[in-house]
């Protein structure tokens, strides 16, 4: 599946009341609190990057809890209706492809979820993977979520949890992994949360 279609399939997606379901699926609200207990989990972030904030339910629930958050998505409706779910001052709005993401400061947190599978190639997903961990502050941590491998190729996806998970062990040192599982096939998905390998403890 080529970017620009995919691109194409987002942009109708987003033009529904309730973008995947985000807010009334059990599965959906599962997952965000996984992945919210992982962002909090040595308490308020510093400075925070969401990559692919999509309608702006999960920038909501992370935004109370950092000093600055950068949201960026590759649709600018993305943008206009996160903006309206998360109306906070510290929040920075950005329409961006995360390969072409250029950040002059480092973040001590970067989340990325349902996001990189969109990319044409397991090449590209491991670029944007290691741009993304030249990233973080010394001591930052980045959470990552994906639905499984399995799940992703039936999309049409070249690859999803699993082959991104090792990619991110060659760059960083992972904490913690949560498995989140849903009452369909396609709920199901990894969450991850890493550090990176100067902060670890002596």
């Amino acid at each position: 599946m080529t970017f620009d279609k995919v691109l194409r399939l987002l942009e109708r997606e987003m033009e529904t009341d309730d973008p995947w379901r985000l807010n009334a699926n059990p599965f959906e609200q599962e997952r965000h609190a996984h992945l919210l207990r992982l962002c909090l989990a040595e308490g308020a972030v510093g400075n925070a990057l969401e990559v692919g904030c999509a309608a702006g339910v999960f920038t909501a629930k992370l935004a109370p809890h950092c000093q600055q958050l950068v949201a960026i998505d590759v649709l600018p409706r993305a943008i206009t209706r996160a903006r309206e779910q998360a109306q906070w001052p510290h929040i920075a709005w950005h329409i961006s492809d995360v390969r072409d993401l250029n950040a002059t400061n480092p973040f001590d947190l970067i989340v990325v979820a349902e996001v990189l599978y969109y990319l044409e190639d397991t090449g590209q997903m491991g670029d944007a993977i290691e741009k993304l961990t030249r990233m973080l502050a010394p001591s930052g941590r980045l959470v990552f979520g994906s639905a499984r491998d399995a799940s992703c190729q039936r999309w049409g996806h070249p690859a999803g949890a699993e082959t991104m998970l090792d990619v991110l062990n060659e760059h960083l040192v992972e904490t913690e992994r949560v498995q989140c599982r849903g009452a369909s096939i396609d709920e199901d998905c990894l969450i991850a949360s890493f550090r990176t390998k100067s902060n670890l403890p002596d």
